[in-house]
């Protein structure tokens, strides 16, 4: 097996905040990101972040760069910071779900 630069807890921290596959994800962020301004580059719509997340679900995990590192650690802490730690499916309002929504992680899925 090849090496990783992820500490495990990290590793299985981001996949249980980032509770989207990486397909719920691209549709996310092209009906996000969706309008006048976005249409002519749809695989584009969407926040930065959102994409970061995006690619490092599209890689295995010894693939993974010093700044895949850095947004994985990023994502938790956003997360966790706005869900607590147990995670558990909460619905909120509607621009606070779509914000964790662009991060990768749906609160109303368990």
């Amino acid at each position: 097996m090849a090496e990783s630069i992820v500490e495990d807890e990290l590793w299985e921290d981001f996949h249980r905040v980032v509770n989207m596959t990486s397909r719920e994800l691209r549709d996310w962020l092209g009906v996000q990101g969706a309008g006048e301004e976005t249409e002519a580059l749809p695989d584009q719509a969407g926040p930065e972040l959102g994409h970061q997340v995006l690619a490092i679900l599209g890689k295995r995990r010894a693939d993974l760069t010093p700044g895949d590192v850095e947004v994985m650690d990023r994502v938790v802490e956003l997360v966790v910071a706005e869900r607590g730690p147990e995670l558990e499916p909460t619905a909120g309002e509607d621009s606070w779900r779509r914000g964790l929504m662009n991060l990768g992680h749906d609160p109303l899925k368990p």
